[in-house]
């Protein structure tokens, strides 16, 4: 005899509901993980200058959270994972269309800035809800929905960097490649910045790995022990550069370096990079 689970339930309204809700919360409240990195680069950063940037970062985080306004006029585009679990069954509308909709309600509701245009490469006219979101999903075991929003500004997403190295290049050709990507990225992506890196899989999967990395919270190394090692050596080769916070100079461009990796095919090594800015702005919510 087959038996057929019982699916869950869960209703489109909300899951719009919770995504509105993490649009905004996301905008207005700095991690605890991150707000804590910056107030321990404020003592250690050897700048006066710097010194003085990190203590304005955290007092604006101070001030977005108490009187819940944006954390940077820049609010982002909606990035949205969802891990969907295999025993749950969306009523009431489509998932995706779900997501959209709360993707509206929360910037303009949130008085959040609506910064995506359709038609990127002419016509480039506001959609004036900063819609659509860019969606990923994931099919997980279990009967619950996972929902993190993650708004991502312009500043540092313009400095995304993928390249297809040789395999031979190894190790050395990833740090090489991402201390210069940092340094040529200087002020634009809003030091100090977390650096999101992909290694592995195919040039798209790299892609998403290194985007996903900037969720995993600040000084949580990689579970294994060698990218553990790389990413402690390319935090210190990136802090050596001087950028310093927001570009002035000193000892803090990075607050951490994420690595996540994955197989690969024999003739490849790809590795993307994501920054993200001082501002590393996520929240979740499960239904």
């Amino acid at each position: 005899m087959i038996i057929t689970p019982k699916l869950r339930e869960i209703k489109a309204k909300d899951i719009a509901e919770a995504v509105a809700q993490l649009c905004q919360r996301a905008n207005f409240e700095l991690d605890e993980d991150v707000l804590a990195a910056l107030k321990q680069a404020q003592q250690s950063e050897q700048s006066p200058q710097g010194k003085e940037i990190l203590h304005q970062l955290v007092e604006n985080a101070r001030v977005a959270e108490a009187k819940s306004l944006p954390l940077c006029q820049d609010c982002g585009s909606a990035v949205i994972f969802l891990e969907v679990g295999q025993d749950t069954h969306v009523v009431g509308g489509e998932l995706n269309a779900a997501v959209e909709e709360g993707v509206s309600q929360g910037y303009t509701q949130g008085y959040l800035r609506k910064s995506m245009v359709s038609q990127p490469f002419s016509e480039r006219k506001n959609t004036k809800d900063n819609t659509p979101p860019i969606i990923h999903t994931e099919i997980v075991p279990g009967d619950h929905i996972k929902i993190i929003c993650l708004p991502k500004g312009a500043g540092s997403e313009n400095m995304s960097r993928l390249v297809m190295l040789r395999p031979g290049e190894g190790r050395e050709g990833i740090i090489d490649f991402v201390v210069r990507a940092v340094d040529e990225g200087g002020a634009n992506p809003c030091p100090p910045i977390i650096v999101g890196l992909g290694i592995g899989a195919t040039s798209e999967g790299a892609m998403l790995l290194a985007k996903k990395a900037l969720l995993r919270p600040i000084g949580r190394p990689n579970q294994d022990p060698e990218i553990a090692e790389l990413e402690k050596e390319l935090l210190s080769r990136i802090n050596d550069l001087g950028i310093g916070p927001m570009g002035v100079g000193g000892t803090t461009t990075a607050l951490a370096v994420h690595v996540e990796a994955r197989p690969t095919h024999i003739a490849s090594l790809p590795v993307a990079i994501n920054f993200q800015c001082h501002c590393s702005r996520h929240k979740e919510a499960r239904l």
